[in-house]
């Protein structure tokens, strides 16, 4: 078995003076797609800011290849790509402007690499175009343009589903998938039906990784 791309262990979360999960363990293994699942208020996307260190009130240990997250920061947020579930993106910038500052501090990446991925997503013809000119739908294709050029091994998508139709929920899937294909993993929360070939899923207030498939 390989090693896991991220441990954790004995994770609690407290917020409004309610514990949503405590004494939460699991781990990821690269070349999987993991469902997050639970009722509303389990903790799910609190659970991706706690991961993605956008939420600090929390006790436990993460592990990034084995090593504590703590000793390893930098290392660790330069390996993951985290998506939240509102879009992410500037509405006064166009497309390609907003994928410029979401890689700024990454990688250097060609202008013509960035049309390629907006192209992906459907925004053809669209790539000058403020994002508050844009629909819901295509905010949300910008922000997806994004996994289309991603290199970190280890991808946080909270809700990434939401506004996009029949057709960008395929190419969605399928993207996932080869993510996975490819050796990374994927951690996604979704009111989406996801239901992917071998995918695992953890479930909150089950202490762990269920491997239902």
């Amino acid at each position: 078995m390989p090693e896991p791309l991220l441990q954790a262990v004995n994770l609690q979360c407290e917020r409004d003076k309610r514990i949503l999960f405590r004494e939460l363990s699991f781990s990821i293994l690269p070349g999987t797609v993991t469902r997050v699942e639970g009722p509303n208020g389990s903790g799910k996307t609190t659970l991706l800011r706690m991961l993605a260190g956008l939420n600090d009130a929390w006790t436990g240990e993460l592990k990034w290849c084995g090593s504590p997250v703590a000793n390893q920061r930098e290392a660790f947020l330069r390996n993951m790509l985290y998506i939240g579930h509102r879009p992410g993106i500037k509405p006064l910038l166009t497309p390609m402007e907003n994928l410029r500052a979401l890689m700024a501090g990454r990688r250097s990446v060609p202008d013509a690499v960035f049309r390629q991925a907006l192209q992906g997503t459907g925004l053809t013809g669209f790539e000058d175009v403020p994002c508050r000119n844009l629909s819901a739908g295509q905010q949300r294709r910008v922000s997806l343009a994004r996994l289309l050029i991603a290199d970190e091994p280890l991808w946080l998508l909270d809700e990434v589903f939401t506004a996009i139709d029949a057709d960008g929920i395929a190419a969605l899937e399928s993207l996932l998938q080869q993510r996975a294909a490819e050796g990374g993993a994927v951690l996604v929360t979704t009111h989406h039906d996801l239901a992917l070939p071998g995918m695992h899923k953890l479930i909150l207030g089950a202490g762990g990784v269920s491997d239902e498939r």
